[in-house]
């Protein structure tokens, strides 16, 4: 506890407004997708055009994420140093778990596509089949482990105790939003193949 107190200073705002972004986020699309999903007022929005109102989320979730990391770096900078993680091994850990985050999520994102990567599926933009080359072979959700190591590797990096927690965090945020993303998501697939099969039959 000691040690907490010591290396985290929770009286800093900037690092309240760092943990409030990065509950936000996947709340905000995971809300804003499920409203599409059911009204469609997106879609509505860009008169009647699926992939421009993914765009638009698209947009606002790189966005918002940029939001984010801007307020995770100023979180780090208000910090206190932890001088035993400020060595040459620690840093060395700390750039390849950046490094390898990142090619998680830009390879991810690169498998994906726009509409595949923002959320396509709830609005109608479903995807052939799944993707099952790299990164989708060595974990089914690169993105979020991807973005939570590189999380990790800049509180590394930078020798901050509290980056570690919004690192902890982070990932929190983003098991909790795989809970109601993967099983809705795979009843939209569901439902795809369900009225496919209905279709073949009539024929």
């Amino acid at each position: 506890m000691d040690f907490v107190k010591t290396y985290i200073d929770f009286s800093q705002d900037s690092l309240k407004y760092s943990a409030l972004s990065i509950a936000f986020n996947p709340i905000f699309w995971n809300v804003v997708a499920r409203l599409e999903y059911g009204t469609h007022f997106l879609t509505k929005l860009a008169l009647g055009k699926p992939k421009c109102g993914c765009y638009t989320l698209a947009v606002t979730i790189f966005s918002l994420g940029i939001l984010r990391d801007i307020l995770y770096e100023r979180a780090l900078r208000d910090q206190p140093l932890y001088e035993a993680l400020d060595v040459l091994p620690v840093k060395i850990l700390a750039g390849l778990l950046f490094a390898f985050g990142n090619v998680l999520v830009l390879t991810s994102m690169w498998a994906l596509g726009v509409t595949g990567t923002y959320l396509g599926d709830y609005f109608g933009i479903l995807m052939d089949s799944r993707v099952t080359g790299f990164p989708f072979n060595v974990t089914d959700n690169p993105m979020y482990y991807g973005s939570t190591m590189s999380f990790l590797g800049t509180a590394l990096w930078f020798a901050k105790p509290a980056g570690i927690a919004l690192s902890a965090f982070v990932l929190v945020m983003y098991l909790i939003a795989l809970q109601f993303e993967e099983p809705f998501t795979a009843e939209i697939y569901a439902k795809r193949d369900r009225e496919r099969a209905a279709g073949k039959k009539e024929k």
